[in-house]
């Protein structure tokens, strides 16, 4: 850094014809830029200045030296302001990697109204079902669905994961509705692919404070969790789902919430980056817009009483629940 230092010196002094104004121009004293420029020439072994009281001009060599330096230095301080710049401007940009299964249900939303808000920075979303390596895929920052990350970045807990055991009223209404978990064998299920071991993802259920895994034998299965959410709206079978996916429509009375005593939540929806002290502006400001927008954000979960409250009755008695639930649109 000392010897970029004396070059610029050296350059700003032999654009303006005096050591005196380079000084001035770098912001330190005459004697400093003196000094600079004679270490650089002792370091050279070549004297780059003519000096006089009233003078300063360019030796041959310091001619040469100075059409060889200039542009390199140019690249370097101008790469050097950039740099800095990116801390004090939000512009840029800025590379996000999300899960397939959640970029378009979850995050489409704020990645636009993020655009809109920030027209300077160029927002390059990666969709990948695979969890993103931040240093080799050179992304800023990640989002994934699952348990908290445990490699060597920050992770910024969003929301809860709720695996809700649902279905259409059209289908309740066809085929009754399980009372317990062993009942679910009776009726017809959707099923997830998961994208990382491509097997079906066993259902998951709490179930006197234990979670308990079960398989099951699906009627209809994907590896896309909105193709998922769709059969279960279109009354093909009984799903469980993510309350990202299934929150809106649970609320809206398009899908009945089944078996809520057994819901887990024991997942969630993380976002993750660097070192928050070295990140450029751009990706600070981006962290803060999601985490605004999207922690805690009830339009993607249900409260326990709230869930209970849109569950079907225990006592099965769903024709009735069916009409009411008409009644109330």
């Amino acid at each position: 850094m000392n010897e970029i230092r004396a070059i610029t010196t050296f350059i700003r002094a032999a654009a303006l014809g005096s050591l005196r104004k380079a000084a001035i121009d770098q912001g330190i004293s005459p004697q400093a830029a003196s000094q600079a420029v004679m270490q650089l020439e002792n370091s050279l072994g070549i004297r780059l200045f003519h000096r006089t009281t009233r003078k300063l001009s360019l030796t041959q060599e310091g001619q040469r030296f100075l059409d060889s330096v200039k542009p390199g230095i140019e690249l370097v301080t101008g790469a050097y302001a950039a740099a800095r710049r990116s801390t004090e401007i939000i512009e840029g940009p800025l590379k996000v990697s999300a899960p397939r299964a959640l970029g378009l249900s979850l995050f489409h939303t704020y990645f636009m109204a993020f655009c809109d808000a920030y027209p300077e920075v160029q927002l390059d979303v990666q969709l990948e079902d695979r969890f993103t390596d931040l240093v080799g895929d050179r992304a800023d920052v990640g989002f994934r669905g699952g348990a908290l990350p445990s490699e060597g970045a920050i992770a910024r807990h969003l929301l809860p994961i709720q695996m809700i055991v649902c279905a259409a009223p059209s289908y309740i209404e066809r085929h009754g509705a399980p009372a317990s978990i062993e009942e679910l064998a009776l009726h017809s299920c959707t099923g997830y692919r998961t994208a990382n071991t491509g097997k079906i993802a066993p259902w998951e259920f709490r179930v006197n404070d234990e979670l308990v895994y079960q398989d099951v034998t699906p009627r209809f299965c994907t590896n896309d969790i909105e193709g998922e959410a769709q059969a279960v709206l279109d009354g093909l079978g009984i799903g469980q789902l993510g309350s990202f996916t299934a929150a809106e429509p649970i609320r809206s009375g398009r899908l009945i919430p089944l078996l809520v005593q057994h819901v887990t939540d024991h997942e969630g929806i993380y976002m993750y980056y660097g070192q928050r002290t070295e990140l450029p502006l751009r990706v600070r400001t981006f962290i803060d817009f999601m985490v605004k927008h999207l922690a805690g954000n009830r339009r993607f979960f249900l409260e326990p009483a709230e869930l209970r409250a849109l569950a079907l009755p225990r006592d099965g008695n769903a024709l009735l629940l069916m009409k009411n639930t008409r009644d109330n649109v």
